[in-house]
């Protein structure tokens, strides 16, 4: 028997939820966490989903309260387990040639597609957010355009799925992912196995690590970048900007996401200033933002 407990949260908390394991330090088999944004129109408003093997605790649900803005639905599944439940609520995502999914859906991947599987978790950077899947859209479109990068950095990177998603494009790149969190960059290689993305240093593999924006050794080692993708949010991108750019080799390619539609002006702006022109912004209540330098 399983069961499912839901609650209300904002984008901050979501993006802020902490691994199962990290807040539940007294249960022997804590439950999986998923948050998900339900309606694409109403951006600030997220759930949390707690799958429970055993019945909820009173202390069960105090620490997911901690987590949200609101009460707690508690829902009793039935016999199935919840691992699979949380992650049948994760519909595979295509985003031109890519195809994202959970385990769930490993069957059902339809031909000629790019396919990632990514498991169930908290949804930033699993393709269900329009920011994940407009990167991946702008990735796409720039390699049909005829684009071509060897040296590729994906910054706060999650899954590490952007960095997947460019070496599958242009397997002779060099790419390198990081994000603030450790854990993320433990999920990232873990995701990484699971999709037969070689690591290391040499063309064609990924290095992961940790770094509070463009902070890291690694980063500064690696650079120029001819292809820099970074999902964040639209405060860390115009603070980033100059060292997003004094990374970028002349030319290169930069792609911004994270940023609502009505933020794209003041992200823009801030990396004209730094003399790179946006190619391409998509619509919608989350762009993406394509820039270039001159």
């Amino acid at each position: 028997m399983s069961w499912r407990v839901t609650l209300p949260c904002n984008r901050a908390q979501a993006e802020a939820l902490p691994e199962a394991d990290d807040l539940f330090t007294e249960t022997d088999v804590p439950p999986v966490l998923v948050a998900d944004e339900p309606d694409p129109s109403r951006p600030d408003d997220w759930l949390i989903h707690a799958y429970f093997e055993h019945e909820p605790t009173g202390d069960d649900l105090a620490l997911l309260c901690r987590l949200s803005s609101g009460p707690p639905r508690i829902e009793q599944l039935g016999e199935e387990d919840w691992v699979t439940q949380s992650q049948a609520g994760l519909q595979p995502i295509q985003a031109g040639r890519f195809y994202v999914h959970t385990p769930t859906h490993r069957d059902a991947i339809p031909a000629g597609a790019i396919a990632f599987e990514i498991d169930a978790g908290l949804a930033f950077g699993t393709g269900q957010h329009a920011t994940t899947a407009g990167c991946l859209a702008a990735l796409d479109r720039l390699q049909r355009q005829g684009k071509h990068f060897v040296n590729v950095a994906d910054i706060g990177t999650g899954t590490g799925l952007l960095a997947f998603a460019a070496l599958k494009l242009w397997p002779e790149a060099r790419a390198i992912a990081t994000d603030i969190d450790p854990i993320a960059v433990d999920v990232a290689r873990d995701n990484a196995l699971i999709n037969g993305i070689a690591m290391g240093h040499a063309p064609g593999e990924l290095l992961l690590a940790v770094a509070d924006g463009m902070d890291s050794p690694l980063l500064s080692a690696r650079a120029p970048f001819d292809l820099l993708i970074a999902n964040i949010l639209a405060g860390p991108l115009i603070e980033l900007a100059p060292d997003f750019v004094q990374a970028l080799a002349p030319e290169a390619t930069l792609i911004l996401a994270g940023l609502l539609d009505t933020q794209a002006h003041a992200v823009a702006v801030a990396y004209r200033q730094h003399g790179l022109e946006v190619l391409e912004k998509s619509e919608g209540e989350w762009p993406v933002l394509v820039l270039s330098g001159r």
